[in-house]
């Protein structure tokens, strides 16, 4: 006859009350987060929201004027132009520093490391290095490299014997928006190169070896194995980047100041223009709101398909 075991008692279950409270245990510890939340960010969101549909200098009493700020701002074809900047900065800023940076993660991964650890380690904090730098300051060093008269760049060329190809980078609206995309990639390029060499010291090497043996080439294996092991290092590059391209001003202050021409305004620049400089103070807060919007719009979209693509 079979032996028949018996199971062994759960403990008893808390009771309902003491269950409830032990969930809600947590709620002191959020009361900090919640408070600078709403005094640094919904506070001044609700403000920036509410001027938008005034027409103010900064002095006196606001007067309401309801959407005319809106209507005015999307038949601006200024804005419009600052937008199509953007546009190219996003470009700048997650596209291309997104492709190159999985490049060199990979090639410093896969080759690099195996060989040379300790090389592999001075290169990304070389590469990390521009991100250290505050931006004012890599601005300031930039637009000394790229001045028309004594700087570098030029100095290059005509040291090159190429004269013809001295240009004033950063004054002729032709090539101001390229230089800006140029320094803006060289900024921004060592972040999704270290947040991809983190994702893939997670990635099975036995997936690597795998498709090593069924032929498959070193660029298969990034395309077919690399990128969909780190795709959501990928997503969170692609965002917050693509957030940094469209709140970028610091980097437009120092090198252009938005020209010339208004070749490289931005939204976000063009809101300060008017903010401070024309005391337009109600558009520019229209400028604010709508790019608020656009962010929040893209990082619900992103956030989306990244759900999706869970399994």
């Amino acid at each position: 006859m079979a032996l028949l075991t018996k199971a062994p008692p759960r403990p008893p279950a808390a009771p309902p009350g003491r269950a409830r409270r032990r969930d809600r245990g947590y709620l002191p510890y959020l009361i900090p987060g919640v408070l600078l939340f709403v005094v640094v960010i919904a506070i001044p969101l609700g403000m920036n929201v509410a001027i938008s549909f005034t027409e103010w200098q900064g002095v006196g009493s606001p007067d309401w004027v309801g959407l005319e700020q809106y209507r005015t701002l999307f038949a601006d074809e200024t804005f419009w132009i600052s937008f199509r900047n953007n546009l190219a900065l996003i470009v700048a800023m997650a596209v291309v520093p997104t492709f190159l940076g999985l490049l060199l993660a990979t090639a410093l991964f896969d080759v690099v490391s195996k060989r040379h650890p300790r090389t592999t380690s001075t290169l990304r904090a070389a590469f990390y290095l521009p991100q250290v730098l505050p931006a004012v300051v890599a601005g300031v060093v930039w637009g000394w490299i790229l001045h028309p008269e004594y700087g570098s760049a030029n100095a290059l060329l005509r040291f090159l014997g190429l004269d013809s190809w001295t240009q004033n980078w950063l004054g002729d609206e032709n090539t101001a928006l390229l230089s800006v995309m140029a320094v803006l990639v060289w900024i921004q390029l060592g972040y999704p190169l270290v947040i991809f060499m983190a994702g893939l010291q997670r990635v099975d090497p036995e997936l690597y070896e795998a498709a090593e043996l069924d032929g498959a080439s070193w660029w298969q294996r990034l395309w077919s194995v690399t990128v969909p092991q780190i795709r959501p290092e990928v997503f969170v590059v692609l965002l917050t980047c693509t957030i940094a391209a469209l709140k970028s001003f610091d980097k437009i202050f120092v090198l252009t100041r938005g020209g010339p021409g208004g070749s490289t305004n931005t939204p976000s620049y063009f809101s300060f223009q008017n903010f401070f400089e024309k005391a337009n103070v109600g558009y520019g807060a229209a400028i604010a709101t709508v790019l608020t919007a656009i962010i929040v719009g893209l990082t619900f979209l992103f956030l989306r398909a990244q759900s999706r693509r869970e399994p």
